[in-house]
This record gives C-alpha cells, structure tokens and sequence, in this order.
C-alpha cells in the first residue's frame, strides 16, 4: 500500500511539473526591461576586458567608479546574446521562469506534504509574480532563494554534507549573480535561528528563580533550604507548563532541531563566500547597505511603499493568511510567522518586496492550507493524486492548461523585445549617424539611458541608479540632479551648466523640451524633416548654441573691410 501511494505521488510530482512549465511558458515576458541593455553591454565590457579596474566606468560621459554588482548574470546573458541575440534572452527568461515555478512548488510540497495543494498555489504565486519576471538578474536569484529554503529544509531533516555544500554553493552564486540581495540570503536562516533559540527556554522567568535561589543560598540563613525547595518546585512547574504548551500550542507552533546547530555553521561558512568575488573583498558586505541610504530608493518606482488599493491580488494573498490562522483551528510554526509578518512588512514598504513575499510565503500558505486538509479531511490529498493520475482526468486538466497556455504564448509572440515608443531607437540612429556622439555630453532621463547605453552612446544616466548616488560615487547627486531637472523642479539651466552638457535628448511632451522649445541658448535639431517626424513623435534632440567670442566676431568684420 504504502509502495503504491509513493508510485502514485512521484506520478503526480511529474504531472504537476509538466503542467507548471506550460504554464510558465505562457507568462515569460518577451519585452525586455530597460535593465536588460546594460546588462548586455556590461557583459560585453567584461568579456573583453575583465574586471580588473573597479575605477573607472565606462559608460557614462561623467567619470565615475563602477563595483559591477551582478557581473556573472551580465557575462551570462551576453554570451547568450552573442549566440542567439534577443531570442536567445527570450528563451532564457523561459526557462529560469521554469525554474522558478518548479522550486516554489517542490519547495512547497517539501514544507506542506501535500503535493496537489502546493501545485494549487504554485499556479496562483506564479499568476501574482507577472509583474516581476523579466530578464533581470532578479530572476535567477527568485529561484536561489525558494532554493535556499528547501536546502534549509532539507539540511533540518538530515544533516547531511550535500546539502550544507548546496547552501555554501547558492551563497557563492547569488554574491556573483546579483550582490544587493545577497544580505537576505542569510535572512532566510534568522527564523530558523529565532525559533530554535526559543525552543532552548534560556530567556525565560526561571532566569529570575535561579537568581533568587543565588541570593538566598548567599544571604539567607533562616529556613534557607525550604525556600530553595519552594523555588526549585516553581521552575519544575514552569518547565512542565512550558512542556504542555509546546506540545498543545494555542496558535504558534515551536519545536527544536538540534541540526539548528550544524546550521548556523553552514550560515557563517557561507558568509565567507563574499570573499570570492573580483568586485572586491569589502564591496559585497557594504553594497546593499549604500543602496538603502540613497535617494534612488524615494523617486524608483519599484522602492516605493505598497499601493494597496492598486494591489488586489496581492492583499487577497496576503488576508488569506489571515482568515486561516484567525477562523480556523490549525496551529503556524513560529519560524514561517516570522518570515510571514517580517516579508509583509518588507512587501508594505517597498513594492519590489512583493514579490520575495510571494516566493517566500507560498510554502507556508500551503502548509496551513495543508493542514486543514490533514485535520478535517485526511484521506482528500490521496483521493485527490489518485483521481488526477486517471488517465482521462490528466488528459482533461492537461488540455485545459495548454489551451490556457497557447493564448498567453500567442500574446507573447505578437509582442516585439521592445518598442520605439518606450525607447529612442530612430532618435540613437540619427545621433550615430551625425553627431560626434562619442565626444559630446549628452542629457538623458532614467528611463531610456540603458537603450543609449547599449546603442554605445555614452550617458549622464542609466537604469544603474546605484552608480549615480552620491553614496557609491562619492561625488554629486547625479541621480537627484537629473531626476529633478526632467521633472521640472530644478533649473535646468544651472544643472547644464555645472556638468557641461553640450546635447539634450529628452520626450517631446515632457516639461523639458518646452522649456528648451523657449530658449535661445538651444536650439532643435531632431526631427526636423518631414521623413523624421513620420518615423519619430516621442523623442527630441537639441543642441547648445556655441556663441562666438565678441573678440573673434570684430576681428572677422575688420579683415573683411
């Protein structure tokens, strides 16, 4: 029996699988992201020079220091681009999209024991993390991180030495891959950490009876060994109430694992792995830290607080949570409660936190969600794998999801890697083709600096916000300054002046442009042809009139006369 039930849940797990790629298939984005063209030309740049000068950043006009956080994911999807170009970077954002659907659900089922309950909410955290799946470094690490739980897992039921060097590894691959979020790696180990230091009652109120029974065996003399009798009693009874509780909690679950200490060892051995990286010894342990401080994080949309009213689906996942611990009689382990309440809080404050709530908390929901089953109906989860493996039933439920598949792959094939509206693709052509591009400083917005940078056109910005901050250049608010200037709350004229911008690229209905529509010291020199307008309505390009000294102007009319 047992044997059949295992055939029949390794079944399952295949099915499971199969239906959560297709589905992935049809929700990996083909429009790219303005980090993607950075991304390349940063991989060009190491491929043919390495990363040998940290000084000197190659890509902005301004000089500037460059510490090259994700270096190996931007190595990676050059060499892909070398070999397939943009549908390669398509195909690769397929499959760690793959990925990433496969590690939440066998990351589930490894937590919840409840394999068609974790291929339920597989379905809706994948459903929830549109938004986030791109071809960033993000990606990769989203599936290092629903990793690192599972090895966590797993290390917890088995102290074995593979998965302590899978840890050691996914610490070395994420301080390569994408370095600011390398910190929350070892975040991931603090609730485990918590929960087994709990589980030891060091911090409890028999501190305080011991130290009563410290001072009366020191200073009392009269009826000292009856008191001390009275007070070891109490801790007894503490310890059998505490005993009780953990055994019978009211909502919070506590239990210990004395792998918890092998643990912390492989945690602190990982922390080590931020040494071998050729960014730097000190640059992966200060990185995320600078990136906190800065004003990138108060103006980038993605660090913004959680727009809740805009989030629907989002606080829908989240009050489920709720509803099960508040309404209905199961039991949460104190570890996923503190990454529950401390992600939420994360996720409330910054909206790209949203989806590391999504990925983190999708196991645990399935675990409630699991355990409801197990309480009130224990036999479902085997009625149900073996109802799905019926022949007729898989064909049903795998034709409803490959048509459900085909309609969002359609979508996506119809769609281009990215768009002329979005970024200034005739505007760069015209720049290469008679501008002195390599020589002049031009002006550019955030948004669209990544595209000028790939196009090989050097920039005052990009999408690397990090770089611009006063924080990581040690110079000024480059950032700020171009922010405040496309906005229109700063005085374009004294930014342009202090940088030296010779040239300014900027959208023809932006706030900018009609200033320099009214200026006399610039002048419009993009579109200007008929040709040009019909191509390009989005993007303008002026130039700063080079006056002639008053000296030089005399001296021409004398040696004309």
């Amino acid at each position: 029996m047992e044997e059949q039930k295992k055939i029949n849940r390794y079944k399952f797990h295949v099915i499971a699988a199969f239906l959560i790629i297709i589905y992935c298939l049809s929700i990996a984005p083909k429009s790219l992201q303005n980090d993607a063209f950075y991304t390349i030309k940063v991989g060009e740049y190491i491929a043919q020079n390495g990363i040998g000068n940290l000084n000197s950043d190659p890509f902005s006009w301004i000089e500037l220091p460059y510490t090259f956080p994700h270096w190996l994911y931007d190595l990676s999807m050059y060499g892909i681009h070398c070999l397939a170009g943009w549908t390669g970077i398509y195909v690769s954002t397929i499959i760690l999209t793959c990925i990433l659907g496969i590690s939440i659900y066998f990351t589930s089922n490894k937590i919840s024991k409840n394999a068609p309950v974790s291929a339920i909410i597989t379905f809706i955290a994948m459903y929830l993390m549109k938004p986030y799946i791109t071809a960033r470094a993000q990606l990769v690490t989203f599936s290092l991180m629903i990793i690192t739980i599972y090895l966590i897992e797993k290390f917890l039921e088995k102290a074995k030495k593979r998965y302590a060097i899978a840890l050691i590894g996914v610490s070395l691959l994420i301080v390569n891959l994408h370095m600011a979020v390398w910190p929350f790696f070892f975040v991931l180990f603090l609730p485990y950490i918590a929960e087994y230091i709990l589980s030891l009652d060091i911090f409890t109120i028999d501190l305080i009876v011991k130290l009563k029974i410290w001072l009366v065996k020191k200073y009392v003399k009269e009826n000292k060994e009856e008191k001390i009798k009275i007070l070891e009693e109490k801790i007894k009874n503490n310890q059998r109430n505490r005993k009780q509780a953990r055994e019978n909690p009211y909502k919070v679950r506590i239990t210990r694992n004395d792998n918890m200490k092998k643990l912390i060892l492989v945690m602190i051995i990982c922390g080590f792995m931020g040494v071998l990286t050729p960014t730097g010894i000190t640059t992966p342990y200060t990185y995320l830290a600078k990136t906190m401080v800065g004003n990138t994080v108060k103006v980038i949309n993605e660090h913004l607080p959680l727009d809740l009213a805009s989030n629907q689906d989002f606080v829908a996942f989240f009050v489920a949570f709720i509803v099960v611990l508040t309404f209905i009689d199961i039991k949460i382990d104190f570890k996923h409660l503190c990454y529950y309440l401390g992600i939420l809080y994360l996720a409330l404050n910054s909206r790209r936190q949203v989806s590391i709530f999504l990925i983190i908390c999708t196991p645990i929901l399935a675990k409630l969600i699991a355990e409801i089953f197990e309480r009130y109906a224990p036999e479902l989860q085997e009625k149900t794998i073996k109802f799905i493996n019926n022949f007729y039933v898989k064909v049903c439920i795998t034709t409803a999801i490959i048509i459900v598949a085909i309609q969002g792959i359609k979508q996506r094939l119809s769609e281009k890697y990215y768009y002329a509206n979005d970024y200034p693709v005739y505007a760069v052509e015209w720049i290469k083709e008679n501008l002195d591009y390599k020589n002049i400083k031009l002006f550019n917005e955030y948004n669209y600096g990544s595209y000028l940078l790939y196009s090989g056109i050097p920039v005052i910005i990009d999408s690397r916000a990090d770089l611009y901050s006063p924080e990581f250049n040690g110079k000024n608010d480059i950032f700020m300054d171009v922010q405040n200037v496309a906005t229109g709350e700063a005085d374009y004229k004294e930014t342009f002046e202090a940088y030296g911008v010779t040239h300014v690229i900027t959208y023809s209905d932006s706030r900018l442009c009609k200033k320099l529509q009214a200026s006399a010291k610039y002048e419009k020199i993009y579109p200007l042809t008929e040709e040009e307008k019909s191509l390009d309505n989005r993007f303008v390009i002026y130039q700063k009139i080079i006056e002639e000294p008053i000296e030089t102007s005399i001296e021409l009319i004398e040696s004309n006369n």
